[in-house]
Formats: C-alpha cells, sequence, structure tokens
C-alpha cells in the first residue's frame, strides 16, 4: 500500500492536452467539428435507416443501433472535452468521474458485442442463405441488440464499483482527456492489484467471446465465398460484410492495445493518442464508411437530399415568381 494522506480527493482535474499550449483553439475547432459532424452523420444514418423500407432488414437494423451506440459513445468523453479547451473546466467530481467511466466502459463492452453480432448476422446471411430470413427473424434481432446493450452494462459494473470504494490521495491530477482506467488507478494511494486483475479479467470476458465469434464467422465467411465459383458473385457476397471488417479491425486494434493488457501501465501520451482514435475519430469515420460501401444508403440518401433540393427549388420559383 502506497503511503500519503489517506482523505481522498472528492475531485479531479482533468489535463487534457497541456503540452500544446498554443494549439488549444486549433484543437477546439477540430474536435467541436467532428463531434458536430459525427452527431449528425449518425442521426442521419439512423433516420435514413428507418424511413426507407427496403433498409428494414437485420444488417441495417444493427446498424441504426450502432449508430445509436456512436452517439451515446461519443457524447460521454467529448463535451466535457470541449469544456476544458473552451472555457478552461478542468475540474470533475469523483461521482461524475466515476459515472463518465462507467457509460464510457459499459458503451465500449457494448459495442463489442454488438459488432459481434453484426458479424454473426453476415455470417448466417452468407453462409445460410435459404435459412437466413428464418434464423435471423425480428425476434432473434431484438434478443442480439438487446443482449448486447445489457452485456456491456454488466460487465463494466464490478470494476466500476470496486474503483469507487479505492482512496484517492496526493496528487488529484488525470493525465489523460477524459477520466480512464490506467490514469485513475495510478493516482489511487492503496492497492490496485486487485481491481487491476478484475479489469483485465473483465477485458477479457467481453473481448474473447465477441472476437471469438467474429473471428469465426469471418474465417465461415472467407470459406463459403472462395468457394463460390462466379468472380462477380463472390465480389458482391463478400463487398456485404467488407465496411463492417474495416470497422471491427480499426476498433479492436485500438481497444487491445488499450485495455487487454495484464497491467494498467503504459506512456500516457501515447495512450492519449490511441483513446482520441477510437473515442473521436472512429465514430466519425463509421458512418462514412458503412455510407460509401452500401449502394441501399447512398441511393437513400441522393434521393433524399434530391427531393429536398427539388422543394427547395419550388419555393423558390413559387416566392419569386
Amino acid at each position: 500500500m502506497r503511503k500519503g494522506n489517506q482523505s481522498s480527493h472528492t475531485d479531479f482535474i482533468i489535463l487534457g492536452f497541456p503540452g500544446l499550449p498554443e494549439h488549444q483553439g486549433l484543437l477546439l475547432v477540430l474536435f467541436i467539428t467532428i463531434y458536430v459532424l459525427t452527431l449528425m452523420e449518425n442521426l442521419v444514418l439512423i433516420v435514413t435507416i428507418k424511413l426507407n423500407c427496403q433498409l428494414h432488414t437485420p444488417m441495417y437494423f444493427f446498424l441504426g443501433n450502432l449508430s445509436l451506440l456512436e452517439i451515446f459513445y461519443v457524447s460521454v468523453t467529448v463535451p466535457k472535452l470541449l469544456s476544458n479547451l473552451l472555457l478552461g473546466e478542468k475540474t470533475i467530481s469523483l461521482e461524475g468521474c466515476m459515472s463518465q467511466l462507467y457509460f464510457f466502459l459499459s458503451l465500449a463492452s457494448s459495442e463489442c458485442f454488438l459488432l459481434a453480432a453484426m458479424a454473426y448476422d453476415r455470417y448466417l446471411a452468407i453462409c445460410h442463405p435459404l435459412r437466413y430470413p428464418a434464423l435471423m427473424n425480428h425476434r432473434a434481432c431484438a434478443v442480439l441488440s438487446l443482449g448486447s446493450w445489457l452485456s456491456g452494462f454488466l460487465a463494466s459494473f464490478p470494476s466500476i464499483l470496486m474503483l469507487s470504494r479505492l482512496q484517492f490521495c496526493s496528487d488529484n491530477t488525470i493525465q489523460h482527456f477524459f477520466c480512464d482506467l490506467p490514469p485513475l488507478l495510478k493516482l489511487s494511494c492503496t492497492d490496485t492489484s486487485t481491481i487491476e486483475t478484475l479489469d483485465f479479467v473483465a477485458a477479457l470476458s467481453v473481448l474473447v467471446p465477441s472476437l471469438l465469434v467474429t473471428v469465426t464467422s469471418y474465417i465461415c465467411i472467407f470459406s463459403t465465398v472462395a468457394r463460390i465459383p462466379s468472380v462477380v458473385g463472390s465480389h458482391k457476397a463478400f463487398s456485404t460484410c467488407a465496411s463492417h471488417l474495416v470497422v471491427v479491425s480499426m476498433f479492436y486494434a485500438t481497444i487491445l492495445f488499450m485495455y487487454a493488457r495484464p497491467r494498467a501501465v503504459g506512456t500516457f501520451n501515447l495512450n492519449k493518442l490511441v483513446s482520441v482514435l477510437y473515442t473521436v475519430v472512429a465514430p466519425f469515420l463509421n458512418p462514412i464508411i458503412y455510407s460509401l460501401r452500401n449502394r441501399e444508403v447512398r441511393e437513400t440518401l441522393g434521393r433524399a437530399l434530391g427531393s429536398k433540393a427539388n422543394s427547395l427549388v419550388f419555393m423558390v420559383r413559387v416566392k419569386w415568381g
């Protein structure tokens, strides 16, 4: 047990990006632009899926869930970061810090399970096309979606419960731009080995089954696609899951680096950079990747934008004769 003042802090100082003092304004503009665009992209994708009956399929049902999750996910960390950059509001209460960390970990865990459900959906669609409508019906979609959300929130609860009981003494400055687990553990003046082990086990309990389902699904998909004699047919089959494969690769690469390590140690500057990738950049890129790779989404958006443009032209003509 570390020595130090045993009166635990009731608030923390989120340091943000102190190494770039001359670029704080640029960072503010960059992050607020990405945040607004992320919200708009995911909302447009959800509305597009909702309004187009042709998109009322399991694949787009899960994609709509992913977009909703991304909106919550990016809203857990970025608003506090923007407040830090714009107003210099670096203080966060202990309760606020625990809440931010809980929702962040829960939503990240839910995304793992949801991406696995999407991989399983693509496996059934490509490897069992005749049985697909019966296997992936409305009930199955609802169960997989709800299970992904609930599993993520339940998996993160034990770690947060134990973390909230730690004594945070000495320095109360979080070397990060949000309340993440490694910098919080570094601030504790009590033994953190138990919670580090628990967190490692919790991370594996989320990553291993979800990654196993995803990898197994894609092995079966690649095997099935390789047996399709037609080049056009194999390309068409694989194109339905190419965007999901890109998103999965980006997500798991950063998550495994950050949270599947046995000790909560590392270079915090590097951790910040990697954290920006999966907390800010990935939610911004995911809707773009899915929109560019899915012809139905592009066509629906094109028709919607064309209809709005025609309505605007008509209104202008009526007003100005």
